[in-house]
């Protein structure tokens, strides 16, 4: 009976660490709840992805025209809506490419080292790598910060070096912070000032979007950014029903067969 205690601690353990391990600045992340089988919210989402999001971050993995497969968008509708992006070092001309193009972008990584400090990291897997909850906060934290280059911090990504390009949409914010307190009493730091941490980013000049608006838009570009980083999740949990319930019915054959072949030992 331990052993069993001590394994599920062990299983159990990590999932606390990360359940306890706060948002950045933030003391947690605010829960996505995407739906990956709304297309519609996916078609939505990629429309931002390649407005707002493919000018700098490629997502390299990724074929313009498996979103034609999944996502029910034809050839047409991908040529006119969602290739935007043009490689000028291939094509002097700009012309957007194949359907079946990666999902790359034209900007050189020398070039966006020297803007932002750091290359644009590619965004094929950014969902498997941060999760869902963190993308959905950080799309709705950038707060501003004049002491930053492009004057703007990030709630779950101090110090991030990347501009609030979604800002038209969102509006204008401003941070609240509020004082820790340790056993009681205000917590300083080592010079004597007050520890501060960050509890909230609000709007206070709605943008184009109304804050509701902007967190359903900012839902639907992160469920985009799931579904790309395993475009066939929902094909594979739906195999993987029928195969569960193939082994279910083969358990009852095997072990009825086990009996059978047993009972004289029995």
């Amino acid at each position: 009976m331990k052993k069993i205690i001590f394994a599920l601690f062990v299983l159990l353990a990590p999932v606390q660490v990360y359940a306890s391990s706060g948002c950045g600045q933030l003391e947690h992340c605010d829960a996505a709840d995407i739906d990956l089988g709304n297309v519609e919210s996916l078609q939505r989402g990629a429309k931002l992805f390649v407005n707002y999001c493919l000018s700098c971050h490629s997502a390299s993995f990724m074929r313009y025209n498996r979103l034609g497969a999944d996502l029910g968008i034809n050839d047409d509708l991908l040529l006119e809506n969602l290739m935007f992006v043009a490689d000028f070092r291939k094509d002097p001309k700009g012309a957007p490419g194949k359907v079946g193009d990666l999902m790359k972008v034209a900007m050189d990584p020398e070039d966006a080292k020297g803007w932002f400090g750091t290359p644009a990291p590619d965004l094929s897997v950014i969902a498997r790598s941060r999760g869902a909850d963190w993308l959905y906060t950080y799309l709705r934290t950038f707060y501003p910060d004049p002491s930053r280059p492009f004057g703007v911090n990030n709630g779950a990504f101090k110090d991030v070096a990347m501009p609030h390009v979604l800002w038209e949409l969102q509006g204008v914010t401003e941070p609240v912070f509020e004082q820790v307190m340790e056993n009681g009493k205000p917590k300083v730091d080592d010079n004597g000032k007050p520890v501060m941490q960050l509890k909230e980013v609000r709007v206070v000049k709605a943008g184009s979007m109304t804050a509701p608006e902007y967190d359903n838009a900012m839902r639907d570009l992160v469920a985009y950014l799931v579904y790309m980083g395993e475009p066939a999740k929902l094909k594979r949990y739906s195999v993987g029903m029928w195969v569960l319930g193939y082994l279910v019915i083969l358990f009852f054959f095997a072990y009825a067969l086990k009996k059978e072949y047993w009972k004289d030992v029995h």
